[in-house]
């Protein structure tokens, strides 16, 4: 079995809770790396999503942590379309059963940042966690996370 554990390192973009509504998000650095993968974490829905009571997850670039700009196609992997905004996953549909996304980012920025974008109404919430993986760490081994 190879060793990946020691080229690469986990950055929470969404905390692990139960949200009925808009998450914050959070900068991570991709600075030293040369891969990333997003990860969602998503429960069984609080509600029937529909188009309009809808969770939509955004995700967002930049070069300098204060100007931040939708992804494009061209900068994910695993996605079948790109929605206005950066929309890389949305949830507009029953989703009664939990499961697990990943996507990969090749944009190039320094920076990301992973919106939970709640639209409508959400009286009982949907757990969600969101997860940045970077990987090929250019100084390795990474610092331990246990």
């Amino acid at each position: 079995m190879k060793d990946m554990h020691s080229d690469l390192s986990v950055a929470s973009a969404i905390d692990a809770a139960t949200l009925t509504a808009d998450s914050t998000p959070t900068a991570i650095d991709l600075r030293g790396y040369d891969a990333a993968e997003i990860v969602l974490a998503i429960g069984a829905g609080g509600i029937t999503f529909t188009s309009s009571n809808k969770i939509e997850f955004k995700l967002t670039q930049s070069d300098d942590d204060a100007s931040y700009e939708p992804v494009t196609e061209g900068d994910m992997l695993g996605v079948d379309e790109i929605s206005t905004g950066g929309v890389i996953k949305a949830l507009v549909a029953a989703h009664a059963t939990a499961n697990v996304y990943r996507f990969g980012y090749v944009g190039g920025k320094r920076y990301v940042k992973l919106l939970a974008a709640f639209s409508g109404t959400h009286g009982t919430g949907t757990p969600i966690a969101g997860v940045v993986i970077r990987g090929h760490g250019q100084i390795n081994p990474q610092a331990a996370q246990a």
